[in-house]
C-alpha cells in the first residue's frame, strides 16, 4: 500500500481490500464516459470488475479521496509480461499528478514483479496522458493510435472487391483458430503492431490473442456473424481474416484485419473488411468502429476511401527492457 504524506491527499490501497459495491459510483461513471466518448456498452466490463473484486482475485490498486472509491486500475501479469487493463479516475478528481500517480503506483508493482520486463497497456480512458510525466520514462514507448469509425448505412454501397476472383471467402470458424494463429504470426514479421503487442511475433501469442477476443469481453462480445475468412482457392490455406465484435446493441467493432503477405496489395483486406461490415448492417448495427496504429498509413488509407473517420486518438504504451 502507497499513500501521499497530505492528510487530504489521495490514497492507494491495493484492490483485494476493496468490494465490487465501493466501485459502484466509479463504474457507473465509467460506463456513462465509454458510453458518450466512443459509444460502447461498459456494461459487461464493469459487471466483470466487480465479480473478481468480490471474488478478491482483481490484482492493482484503487484511489481513495476522503475514503471514497475515485479511481481504479488493474493489471494482469503473465509469463514476462504485464498488462494494464484499465485505469479510470472520475472526472472530479482526474488530474494529471493524480492520474501519474495512480499509473506510477500500478507500474512500481509490476516492474517489482520477479519475471516481468514488459508491460503494455492502451489506456482509452486516461484524459491527460499528453500532460504527466510518465513513469520509468527510460524503458517507455508510446505509439499514436486512431480510433475511427464509419456509418454503415454508407458501407453498403461499397463496391465488391476483385479479391473475391482470386480467393475464396468463407465464415469464420473456431476450427481455424490455430491456422489462424499462425498467419497473424507471419503477417505481423517486422511491423509496427508487434511492437505494441508482442502476442503478434509467434503462434503460441497470437493464440492467446484471438482466445481473448473471443472469450472475453474488453473489445466486446465476439460476433461470429460478421466474422470472414479469405481461402487460398488452391491450397485451402488461410491467407486473411476479419473479426467482429458488438460493443452495443447497434455498434460492431473490427477486432482484427489480417492478411498474408503473399496476398497483400490485391483488396484480400478490403473485400474482407466490406463483407464484416456488410453483415454487422445487416444485424441492424448503425455504425462501426476499429483501431489502427498511426504509422499504419497503408491501412489508414485503405480505411479512409472506405469512408471510416476519425473519432478521437489515443496511446499506446509500452515499457520494456527494466
Amino acid at each position: 500500500m502507497a499513500a501521499l504524506t497530505d492528510a487530504h491527499a489521495p490514497a492507494i490501497v491495493d484492490l483485494r481490500q476493496i468490494r465490487g459495491a465501493d466501485l459502484d459510483a466509479l463504474l457507473t461513471e465509467e460506463t456513462a464516459t465509454w458510453q458518450k466518448m466512443l459509444d460502447w456498452d461498459f456494461r459487461p466490463s464493469a459487471g466483470l470488475v466487480r465479480r473478481f473484486l468480490d471474488m478478491q482475485s482483481l490484482t492493482g490498486y484503487a484511489l481513495l479521496m476522503a475514503g471514497r472509491v475515485a479511481g481504479y486500475s488493474y493489471y494482469v501479469a503473465e509469463e514476462h509480461k504485464g498488462l494494464i487493463g484499465d485505469l479510470y479516475v472520475m472526472e472530479e478528481f482526474a488530474t494529471p499528478e493524480i492520474e501519474a500517480h495512480l499509473l506510477g503506483t500500478v507500474l512500481d508493482g509490476l516492474v517489482k514483479s520477479p519475471f516481468v520486463h514488459r508491460v503494455e497497456s492502451q489506456l482509452m480512458m486516461l484524459r491527460h496522458g499528453s500532460q504527466i510525466a510518465l513513469p520509468y520514462w527510460r524503458y517507455l514507448k508510446v505509439h499514436s493510435r486512431t480510433f475511427l469509425e464509419i456509418d454503415l448505412a454508407n458501407a453498403q454501397a461499397l463496391p465488391q472487391g476483385a479479391a473475391v476472383r482470386a480467393v475464396t471467402i468463407d465464415k469464420w470458424t473456431e476450427r481455424k483458430q490455430d491456422e489462424a494463429a499462425q498467419l497473424i504470426a507471419a503477417a505481423y514479421q517486422g511491423h509496427i503492431d508487434s511492437q505494441i503487442n508482442d502476442q503478434y511475433r509467434s503462434p503460441a501469442g497470437a493464440r492467446r490473442f484471438l482466445m481473448n477476443i473471443v472469450q472475453y469481453p474488453g473489445c466486446g462480445a465476439f460476433f461470429q456473424p460478421a466474422s470472414f475468412v479469405a481461402l487460398d482457392p488452391r491450397s485451402g490455406h488461410l491467407c486473411g481474416i476479419c473479426l467482429s465484435s458488438m460493443v452495443a446493441d447497434d455498434i460492431g467493432h473490427i477486432t482484427q484485419v489480417c492478411v498474408s503477405k503473399a496476398v497483400r496489395g490485391r483488396g484480400v483486406g478490403y473485400e474482407l473488411l466490406r463483407r464484416s461490415l456488410d453483415a454487422l448492417a445487416q444485424n441492424h448495427c448503425g455504425r462501426a468502429s476499429l483501431t489502427v496504429t498511426a504509422a499504419n498509413r497503408s491501412a489508414i488509407d485503405v480505411y479512409e476511401r472506405m469512408g471510416f473517420t476519425k473519432r478521437r486518438d489515443f496511446s499506446a504504451y509500452v515499457w520494456d527492457g527494466f
